[in-house]
């Protein structure tokens, strides 16, 4: 679940304050911070994938992800699962099963759980490095590497694709340590979304008979 958020946050968060990378690098990733900086809330839709050629693993859904400040909604309904945050409370919800397990933030484990984090924790333990730019379906895209200076994340490597035209975040790929990769795709981004902030609260109300397991 926390790569799923981690990949999800891929699409809509800003790079704020890279101290280490390329010069190319750092000056297209500043070039996206200073921009997103400026959105008050952000929504995209997306499509997820799962990669693992040992166990013949290729999955694919699409999903959404809907963030404001530090809040986030992250949906992909072809595997049943919700993850909300408020800022304080995350709010995990699986389908299969009708469950929503709740905790803290701050409990939860890794730093990468939090989107609105995510591009900031990178100054302080990622290094950039700029590959190429090339056409791909239309859209100029620049392409970034990423690499983890420890093994605090779980990663080896993130490749980030940018939409020149936009520059907004197109695609995203993880190399996890667990052999997988985790991928994603935006198809579709609305940075003047206008959100109020009782979405991103879970409402167990919505849900017949949710079984509510709460770790706080």
């Amino acid at each position: 679940m926390k790569r799923i958020v981690l990949i999800a946050a891929l699409v809509a968060f800003a790079l704020s304050g890279w101290a280490q990378g390329d010069a190319k690098a750092k000056e297209i990733l500043d070039e996206v911070s200073a921009k997103t900086k400026e959105i008050a809330a952000m929504s995209a839709d997306f499509v997820f994938s799962m990669v693992n050629e040992e166990m013949d693993i290729n999955e694919t859904n699409e999903g959404s992800i809907k963030i404001k400040g530090q809040k986030y909604k992250v949906e992909l309904p072809d595997l049943g699962v919700e993850v909300i945050s408020d800022g304080t409370t995350i709010w995990n919800y699986m389908e299969d099963g009708n469950q929503v397990t709740i905790s803290n933030i701050d409990d939860d484990g890794s730093e990468l759980m939090d989107p609105s984090s995510l591009f900031s924790i990178y100054e302080r333990g990622f290094r950039s490095e700029f590959v190429d730019e090339k056409t791909e379906a239309g859209k100029t895209l620049y392409h970034i590497n990423l690499f983890p200076d420890s093994d605090e994340f779980d990663v080896t490597k993130i490749e980030v694709a940018i939409d020149k035209a936009a520059m907004m975040i197109h695609a995203a790929t993880l190399y996890s340590t667990d052999g997988n990769l985790y991928g994603i795709l935006v198809k579709k981004m609305d940075t003047k979304s206008v959100i109020a902030d009782t979405y991103f609260v879970f409402d167990a109300s919505k849900y017949d008979d949710v079984e509510v397991i709460d770790f706080r």
